[in-house]
């Protein structure tokens, strides 16, 4: 019989890709952490991990048993969920997490209509960003998140969660309210070729997204300013130091000397919602989607 507490270790070590982070995220000691994998590959028999530089990778017969411990994991969910159903209705703890501008325009509302229409749901917060929201749904710290689709998430495909499309999110062209393109119904983002650009901080999601937009139209921003926060880009460009795409789903500070200006070629970026693989049906997850589906389309308009 596979120790199954061993086997959310290896689990562990395969999402974080070492085993002290995996170690970390468990609260064990490293040499703890690699106890319980030496255990588990004696039980069964072959070898789990093997050096790699400093490093371990998992072998191959590590990876097939990851294979059917994820469909374990989905299916335990499942079971979960059948033995506390209580007649379909949405009760208890709904524990969400998102970046911050999903919270403001999404998940806090949709917290605010889940109370009125299910007192007895109970939904709680969390802001994090989108790796790490991934980290909370594996350890099971949330039932649901919206993430941003970017490069470094795990692939659609992955066993351990379900990825599904809530909306996208069209960037705007944000420019001093005097400039020659303000005021326009629609621009070609090659009119900003020549202008000094403000573009999201290396680390942020958002960048490659502009800097694609910006190739596809044929040109290389010269990327004068970085920010991470996009009410920090706007003030900015209010005070004339440069273009920027912001996403429309970002709320800025009213009253900025600043013109939003839609982008012919429809630049967007996808935000998509996440839950464990089985969780999707819990009955207060079912009701969170539904919100976040009438509010998806008027968050964009």
């Amino acid at each position: 019989m596979i120790d199954l507490r061993r086997l959310h270790v290896l689990r562990a070590v395969a999402h974080y890709g070492t085993v002290t982070a995996a170690a970390g995220a468990l609260h064990f000691t490293p040499s703890a952490a690699s106890q319980q994998i030496r255990q588990l590959a004696r039980e069964l028999g072959v070898d789990l991990l093997e050096p790699l530089g400093r490093g371990v990778r998992l072998t191959p017969a590590a990876e097939s048993l990851l294979a059917h411990a994820d469909a374990i994991q989905a299916r335990w969910e499942q079971a979960e969920l059948d033995l506390r159903a209580d007649h379909g209705e949405p009760a208890g703890p709904l524990r969400v997490s998102g970046f911050p501008v999903a919270i403001s325009v999404l998940l806090a509302p949709m917290a605010v209509r889940l109370r009125e229409r299910h007192p007895r749901l109970a939904v709680r917060i969390q802001e994090a960003a989108v790796p790490e929201s991934f980290d909370l749904l594996f350890e099971g710290e949330t039932d649901l998140a919206v993430v941003e689709a970017t490069p470094h998430n795990p692939p659609l495909g992955d066993a351990r969660f379900d990825q599904q499309p809530l909306l996208d999110d069209p960037f705007d062209l944000v420019v001093p309210e005097d400039h020659p393109l303000a005021g326009r119904t629609g621009v070609d983002l090659a009119e900003a070729a020549h202008e000094d650009w403000i573009a999201p901080v290396p680390e942020s999601p958002c960048r490659p997204h502009v800097l694609s937009a910006c190739g596809e139209a044929g040109f290389t921003p010269d990327v004068v300013h970085h920010a991470l926060d996009w009410n920090v880009t706007a003030h900015l460009v209010a005070n004339r130091l440069g273009v920027a795409l912001i996403p429309r789903l970002a709320h800025l500070t009213p009253h900025l000397p600043i013109a939003r200006v839609h982008c012919t070629g429809n630049p967007h970026r996808k935000l998509l919602t996440c839950t464990r693989r089985g969780g999707r049906t819990r009955p207060a997850v079912v009701a969170a989607l539904a919100e976040l589906r009438e509010l998806a389309p008027t968050a964009v308009a």
